[in-house]
């Protein structure tokens, strides 16, 4: 009743609006689309479709959430903006992403890194596919695929706690969404300038409601997508360190990256309206993404003792190693969820059942490295405030037959995440104002594995040299700044091993390392109940609650020596932690006038350890020398507790424009860290060791996030036509956060993946069947590494600024064509130690664009 009434008055005053400003986006006749076909926006007879009907129904969300909520449609098409989820979502207040090859793959809220975001899929826990830590990889989902979605900046009790970022649940599509038979179909064709390559992805859906009385509905979607991306690297492959007073870079590697990737997808989705008073649903989700990737390197790595500096900015070097290297690599990752439920009315009552099962299986065949050395290599080096350049002083570090086989490392791993859920709510209304009070309960089991085999072999005796199994030959890379020369031909060299494995000899410590270290296999149990209402008085609405949740964990992994310890050992390490968090919280909306919406919040949310570091691993190294050393897992990290506080403003003008304001301080405790100790005693995986440094993680004392959001948002139908078409759209955030308790460390450090800035900007235009939008993100320097001591060796990844560009042309009311430009600016992601002229990393993509075209009925 309550949700009923706000949207009556909401659409009260959008039809009042409408009187004064005339409708601006180009409009479907209404004779041959209906509004359910699409899910457009409907003023006064008008059928606003487009990408500006679905940023409607985004402000509508916003508008008539419970807490502080930022949201995407999907337009009528289905298509989000984006070509994937983490895409799409960079562009709300507040979020930003962690790129791969160019891509965003995981969100960073309001700067919280991504292991601490909650992330759902139609209301359920998604599973998380990567071996090392719970953040869900955004780019396996297709766009094509989701209907919505929605950022949760503060929870409500009926909510995850595992959440102190927040949570992004995202959305398919139901039939009883669109309410009558619809199809959509899409295809695209594209080029990248940095290899030459074309992507194509092609993707479609097709849905409907039927029976006697229309109580069926079904929708099927399916998504394709090819690309051969290419990218370039330069990095230091050390440290740098001080040399006569002048910082010097311990040498340079570059290296050239082609990567295929395969995106595939689907979704099924049933609903029946069994009467009314009960409704089933029966959910299908599967994504696969493949990724082969080939990475040729060539590395210069100085002898700190060859280094020889000549003024401010340059010096020679001699005696230093050249390595050349291939990798090739290939994974799979698939992620199933089915998921049923329903819900039923006992008279004023509402009860929703739902359970889910999903499994994310990670495949990698292989991880495969080979290395080429030669030695006695000399030349110069030249610093600039960007980057730095060396030069030769023969080529000695470009003939192949100067380098001698140094390693093969073949590896592969499997990681498995299955999760389990059922959930129950029970909503009761009272009182004659639309109260009521709803109390509910879930349960999630996860189970996670991760095996991981690798050998490591050296050249031991024989004549081969890199020459044997040369390959092809690419002259410089970043423009003709680096050069990289001759490579390594992988098929070629796997060959050569497989007829003279005699020449090479196992490092039985490597092997060791590479197959034991990284297994493990965790159980966990989640068992929550919660009880909350929403009071309604008059214009403020009040959801107080609680909610406990009881963590029930075990873990398994491998400790061993790597002088004693055998390949085919079980599991020899456990541990188990159980322990019950109660979860206040209270939202408070009041709306202040017929534009005016201003909310509160103080809610309190749990983030748990990721996988690896709870593994009860312990990999030793030199147990019998005088400084052994070892790294392992910490089965008794404390989880984090946050303690939210959110205050915003939002004004809106219908649902046609927003503006908004917002502050939010998080106050977290047991922030975590990887942290290194030295000259540690103690008994390691039953070793009683002396003197050891020990790297593991830890948690550290406490840590502050606090920050301000602005968001503005507007259509701007008061212009004079054709002017009347254009929106704009804009939002920043500042953030500021805080650690301290780090062991060795008596300073204050940023969180991870923190920016203190993160902004979106966007100018479109809609009318006469033609749409444009160009578009514009932002995000400052974030912390990456923590050194254990000192704050100069400390690893951020630089400010990066994105420019990206689509037009689109609707022929007729059923076709459209459009042309897409991403990364217009040729953005690079860039790395850094301690200050910004000591570059650790470059990586360019360069732009990219597609074409193509989409037909709806």
């Amino acid at each position: 009743m309550r949700t009923l009434r706000r949207n009556a008055l909401f659409k009260a005053l959008v039809l009042c609006q409408c009187a004064v400003l005339p409708s601006i986006a180009f409009a479907q006749d209404a004779t041959n689309e209906s509004p359910q076909a699409s899910s457009p926006t409907e003023l006064e007879g008008i059928v606003v479709t487009g990408r500006r009907a679905a940023d409607r129904l985004a402000i509508d969300d916003k508008r008539n959430a419970d807490g502080q909520v930022d949201a995407i449609r999907a337009d009528d098409v289905g298509r989000l903006p984006d070509q994937n989820v983490a895409e799409a979502v960079r562009r709300l207040p507040g979020v930003s992403t962690l790129n791969d090859q160019g891509e965003g793959r995981y969100l960073t809220v309001r700067g919280v890194s991504p292991e601490l975001l909650n992330v759902t899929l139609n209301g359920q826990t998604a599973p998380a596919p990567e071996p090392d830590g719970r953040q869900v990889k955004l780019d396996d989902i297709p766009s094509g695929l989701i209907g919505a979605v929605t950022v949760n900046k503060t929870l409500t009790p009926d909510m995850d706690a595992n959440a102190i970022a927040g949570q992004v649940n995202i959305e398919t599509v139901s039939a009883f969404d669109r309410n009558r038979t619809f199809a959509t179909a899409r295809a695209a064709y594209g080029h990248y300038d940095i290899n030459g390559e074309n992507p194509y992805e092609f993707d479609g859906s097709f849905g409907g409601v039927f029976g006697a009385d229309r109580q069926f509905g079904a929708v099927f979607a399916i998504n394709h997508s090819d690309r051969r991306i290419g990218s370039q690297n330069m990095q230091n492959p050390g440290d740098w360190i001080e040399v006569d007073d002048q910082w010097v870079p311990e040498g340079l590697e570059v290296r050239q990256y082609n990567t295929h990737r395969r995106r595939s997808g689907a979704v099924a989705n049933f609903d029946w309206k069994a009467s009314e008073n009960a409704s089933l649903f029966l959910r299908f989700l599967y994504s696969k993404y493949q990724d082969q990737e080939t990475r040729d390197a060539f590395a210069v790595e100085f002898d700190e003792d060859g280094i020889a500096p000549g003024s401010a900015t340059a010096g020679t070097f001699e005696d230093a190693e050249a390595i050349r290297a291939i990798r090739t690599r290939e994974e799979t990752t698939s992620t199933f969820t089915v998921s049923t439920g329903g819900e039923f009315r006992f008279g004023d009552d509402k009860l929703t059942a739902e359970a889910t099962y999903s499994r994310a299986d990670k495949r990698d065949p292989h991880r495969d490295e080979w290395g080429f050395v030669a030695g006695d290599i000399s030349g110069s080096y030249l610093l600039g405030p960007r980057g730095y350049d060396i030069s030769f002083d023969d080529d000695a570090a470009f003939d192949p037959a100067g380098f001698e086989p140094d390693f093969y490392e073949p590896e592969s791993r499997r990681a498995v995440e299955d999760l389990y859920q059922a959930r129950l709510d029970y909503v009761i209304p009272f009182g004659g104002e639309g109260s009521e009070f709803q109390f509910g309960v879930k349960y999630i089991k996860r189970e996670k594995r991760n095996d991981q085999t690798g050998r490591a072999w050296e050249y031991d005796d024989g004549d081969m040299t890199m020459a044997d199994v040369a390959g092809g030959h690419i002259p410089s890379v970043f423009g003709g700044r680096y050069r990289l020369g001759p490579l390594v031909s992988g098929p070629r060299a796997d060959a050569y091993f497989l007829a003279n494995q005699g020449e090479f000899e196992e490092d039985d410590e490597g092997t060791l390392s590479a197959s034991l270290a990284a297994d493990y296999s965790i159980t966990e149990d989640i068992t929550a109940a919660y009880a909350m209402a929403r009071l309604w008085f008059g214009d403020v609405t009040v959801i107080p609650g609680m909610r406990i949740e009881h963590t029930k964990g075990s873990y398994a992994a491998h400790a061993f020596d790597l002088e004693e310890s055998s390949l085919d050992q079980p599991f020899n390490v456990f541990g188990s932690r159980s322990y019950t968090d109660f979860f206040p919280g209270v939202n408070v909306r009041w709306d202040a006038s017929e534009h005016l919406v201003v909310r509160g919040a103080v809610t309190r949310a749990i983030g748990r350890p990721n996988y690896e570091s709870l593994a009860p691993f312990v990999e030793i190294e030199g147990a019998n020398s005088i400084e052994p050393e070892v790294t392992m897992g910490n089965p008794d990290l404390e989880p984090l507790y946050s303690t939210n506080a959110d205050l915003s403003l939002e004004y809106y003008v219908g649902n046609r424009g927003v503006l908004s304001a917002a502050v939010f301080h998080k106050s977290i405790s047991n922030p975590i860290y990887e942290v290194t100790r030295t000259d540690q005693d103690g008994v390691f995986g039953g070793i009683a060791l002396t003197g050891a440094e020990i790297s593991t993680w830890t948690n550290a004392r406490k840590a502050t996030v606090s920050g301000l959001e602005l968001n503005a948002q507007y259509e701007l139908s008061f212009l004079p036509s054709p002017f009347d078409g254009f929106s704009v759209g804009a939002n920043m955030t500042f953030v500021d956060s805080e650690a301290e308790g780090l062991p060795a460390r008596t300073d204050k450090v940023p969180l991870l993946n923190q920016s203190d800035r993160v902004a979106s900007a966007q100018v479109s235009y809609e009318k006469y069947g033609f749409s444009a939008r160009l578009a514009y993100t932002y995000r400052s320097a974030m912390l990456s590494e923590v050194h254990e001591e000192d704050p100069e060796g400390d690893i951020y990844w630089d400010s990066l600024r994105q420019w990206d560009i689509k037009f689109g042309y609707e022929i007729t009311p059923r076709w459209s064509v459009f042309l897409e430009g991403s990364n217009l600016n040729d953005a690079a992601m860039r790395a850094y130690v301690g200050r910004r002229d000591r570059t650790m990393e470059r990586e360019i993509y360069g732009w990219s664009a597609r074409m193509g075209a989409q037909f709806k009925f």
